[in-house]
């Protein structure tokens, strides 16, 4: 008798469609993790037989009992989007209209010039290379974690940034006060993939398909991470044994640390540095535009934060104390 084939589980197809998608590794991961939390919070049971109720009640959950931020729970709504609609195929209009967490407006924290040189001052070897890199050109952390040799061009000191936020490419500026110690570390870098090459390690994981379209350019230079981890991992899609780029929570601690050290009482990481790139070139009378331009913002109106943060008091207004 013929077996019939199993239809893939529910979370696998869910993989799949994530996949084929080429949404990263980390969207795949907690969407897969909140429809199995919302699947488990409804007793087990399946998609299909729920509606409009059960996701309210969910989402509804989180907020109260999970006192869950306004981002957890649009994270939360939009894995249950993907669910229902690429997913299952269905198409619910309900679930069109269901209202989204309102994300609360606030200022972000920003060093000062004189606080960006104490903690920069405190951080060394290739965490302080990532931090110098950061405050010098706006870079979203990830963005720096995920740089690859042919990303930076000496010649014409830029920094290529692919596929950032939104899926888009854009160049900013290369430092030169960096420039020395970014030659310093390839050369080191050189060395350990020449390492790994000699074990058949060099391996390097390929965005989207160009693993099938160039299948040689995971072993090349070119491709290979700048700042890489210390040590071999699995991939978890492919399986492969291979060196993947440095855990980006290595460069928040040592921020942290670094902050500590210089002792500043502010919450500053390592994307306080992007905000303080900002801010400090608008202080220099930068037009905001070019800021827009160097940080990735689709729109102008995101980029405008960083004039309420200037160091002109509340708004740039002139408190009438100090005109008495």
């Amino acid at each position: 008798m013929q077996m019939q084939n199993t239809p893939p589980k529910l979370l696998d197809q869910v993989r799949d469609h994530i996949r084929v998608k080429h949404y990263s590794i980390r969207t795949e991961t907690q969407y897969v993790q909140w429809i199995k939390r919302f699947i488990l919070f409804h007793n087990k049971r399946h998609p299909q037989d729920m509606g409009t109720t059960e996701v309210e009640a969910f989402l509804t959950h989180l907020a109260v009992n999970g006192h869950a931020s306004a981002s957890t729970q649009n994270q939360a709504l939009s894995a249950l989007l993907f669910l229902y609609k690429e997913v299952l195929g269905i198409d619910l209009p309900w679930l069109n209209n269901v209202v989204r967490a309102k994300q609360p407006q606030r200022l972000p924290v920003v060093l000062t010039r004189t606080e960006v040189r104490e903690v920069l001052a405190r951080m060394k070897g290739m965490h302080g290379l990532m931090a110098n890199m950061l405050y010098g050109t706006g870079m979203r952390l990830m963005e720096c974690v995920r740089l690859r040799v042919k990303d930076v061009d000496f010649e014409r000191n830029e920094i290529l940034i692919r596929d950032g936020k939104g899926g888009k490419d854009r160049v900013t500026m290369l430092p030169s006060s960096v420039v020395t110690g970014l030659q310093a570390h390839m050369e080191q870098r050189r060395t350990l993939f020449e390492d790994d090459n000699r074990i058949g390690k060099a391996n390097v994981f390929l965005p989207d398909a160009l693993a099938a379209k160039y299948p040689n350019a995971a072993t090349e230079w070119c491709w290979q991470y700048i700042f890489p981890s210390g040590r071999y991992s699995i991939d978890p899609r492919s399986g492969m044994e291979r060196r993947h780029h440095i855990d980006e929570k290595l460069l928040q601690r040592a921020m942290k640390k670094a902050v500590q050290a210089a002792g500043l009482a502010k919450l500053a990481t390592p994307h306080t540095l992007r905000h303080s790139f900002a801010t400090h070139l608008l202080e220099a009378g930068y037009d905001i535009r070019t800021v827009q331009e160097l940080l990735g913002h689709s729109d102008v109106s995101t980029t405008m934060i960083y004039t309420h943060v200037l160091n002109k008091g509340g708004r740039g207004v002139l408190s009438p104390l100090d005109q008495l």
